[in-house]
């Protein structure tokens, strides 16, 4: 079943926001440790814009939302990073791999806190009200997903890319070697289902730590 433009604007909304602010995040990182490829590349910005991909930030999510998928997801364009130019790019890898996913966690906290105001201070009441938590709720929801999806431990993703670092080397080397093919694996795991068997219990773990705030 599909869903009404009310209910997909602020769905999208909160996936650009989630999806522009995780490779900020990258990107400021990477920065800070050495690496300007971002910065010269004009993508140390939270300007969409120069994040935007066309099907991972658009069309897909648009798809996703259209057809009542059961979770909503996507991506922007991968901030460029130049990991032999970080000051130690073993241990700074895995700084600027969980850099994404932790923005996504501040994203959804932050939030919550927002949406608690909202609630127990401001008292606002009708229409705005029913709007603002809408967003919120989505905005939660979405970066929550964010982050456990790409903390998944396959490269290229976030999590890959951290178990990569984190591993004794023969491992994290055999590891990396999976990358190439990670999306596909990726991928296959999603039409197979276990993203949904593995992301849900998480995520409504998540949720429900976040919904002590309110």
């Amino acid at each position: 079943m599909g869903v009404d433009l009310p209910t997909i604007l602020p769905m999208m909304f909160a996936l650009v926001l989630g999806v522009v602010c995780h490779e900020w995040a990258h990107g400021y990182v990477a920065y800070r440790l050495g690496d300007a490829t971002a910065y010269s590349e004009g993508r140390l910005t939270l300007n969409p814009i120069p994040h935007i991909d066309p099907f991972g930030t658009i069309l897909m999510p648009m798809v996703l939302a259209l057809t009542g998928a059961p979770v909503l997801f996507g991506y922007a364009k991968p901030v460029p990073v130049v990991f032999q130019n970080l000051r130690n790019p073993l241990r700074d890898m895995v700084y600027v791999a969980a850099a994404g996913p932790a923005m996504n966690l501040a994203l959804a906290f932050g939030t919550t806190l927002v949406l608690s105001l909202v609630i127990n201070t401001l008292g606002v009441a009708g229409a705005a009200m029913e709007s603002v938590g809408n967003l919120c709720v989505q905005t939660v929801r979405i970066n929550v997903i964010l982050a456990i999806f790409n903390l998944l431990p396959i490269p290229p993703l976030d999590g890959g890319r951290v178990a990569v670092g984190l591993l004794p080397h023969e491992a994290g080397r055999a590891l990396a070697n999976v990358e190439p093919y990670g999306f596909f694996i990726v991928f296959g795991l999603l039409l197979a289902g276990v993203l949904d068997v593995v992301i849900h219990p998480i995520m409504g773990a998540v949720l429900g730590v976040l919904q002590l705030l309110l």
